[in-house]
């Protein structure tokens, strides 16, 4: 190692105590961190892209400094869905500093990996108070029957007024609107509970009516209308 010749005329001094980093809440435990595979915990966090035209939800599930379990959700970007299918592949398996300087092609995913970088490190897991902290396969249960991501998915112009195409409770089928065009409810399709019911061998037109369901005063509508298409 090469030091300056002001560093090298310095006389040395003795460093004071050291009492080493301050310890961070890591599923149920208080730990000093000082390597990679003293790290533990599962988060989520939320990344864009310089553009801003996609972003990336991606939850963490880390044992040990390795990541076990990667769940990467996107929206807003049609090349952004490859790379995520890339992402979930490269991710798991690596520790979180190596999955800091892995090439995930979507910069959106890449910032999502930033902030859950610092959460982690940091003891802001979502895990930082539960003992043991969560099994694998804990990431899956964000995703609900049908193994489907919340979608909130709405339009409007001035002219013709909102939207509804997609909420929590799934793929909206038709919008309930009164006298004065207000909207009043909506029926709706659950996507991920109705493709369940066909592979299992139901048939597709019951397995929709089963998947279906309405919100708000359908019933009391003057008229039901498209939203995509009226």
């Amino acid at each position: 190692m090469k030091y300056s010749s002001e560093v090298e005329a310095m006389c040395p001094l003795v460093k004071g105590a050291y009492h080493g980093p301050a310890p961070i809440p890591q599923e149920g435990k208080w730990t000093q961190v000082k390597e990679v595979k003293d790290v533990s915990g599962l988060t989520h966090g939320i990344g864009w892209c310089a553009p801003q035209q996609g972003t990336c939800k991606l939850t963490l599930n880390v044992k040990e400094g390795v990541i076990q379990e990667a769940l990467v959700e996107t929206i807003g970007c049609s090349g952004m869905t490859h790379s995520a299918a890339m992402a979930s592949e490269i991710l798991v398996g690596k520790t979180i500093l190596e999955a800091l300087n892995t090439d995930l092609v979507c910069d959106a995913i890449n910032t999502a990996m930033r902030e859950l970088f610092l959460q982690i490190v940091y003891g802001r897991t979502q895990t930082a108070f539960s003992e043991d902290g969560l099994p694998i396969g804990a990431g899956l249960e964000d995703l609900g029957k049908g193994l489907r991501s919340q979608v909130g998915t709405t339009y409007a112009t001035l002219k013709k007024g909102p939207r509804y195409l997609e909420l929590a409770e799934g793929y909206i089928t038709k919008v309930a609107v009164d006298k004065e065009g207000t909207i009043i409810g909506y029926k709706f399709v659950q996507l991920g509970r109705m493709m369940e019911m066909i592979a299992n061998g139901t048939d597709a037109n019951e397995a929709l009516e089963k998947a279906s369901g309405q919100y708000g005063r359908v019933d009391d509508a003057d008229k039901l209308i498209d939203p995509r298409h009226e």
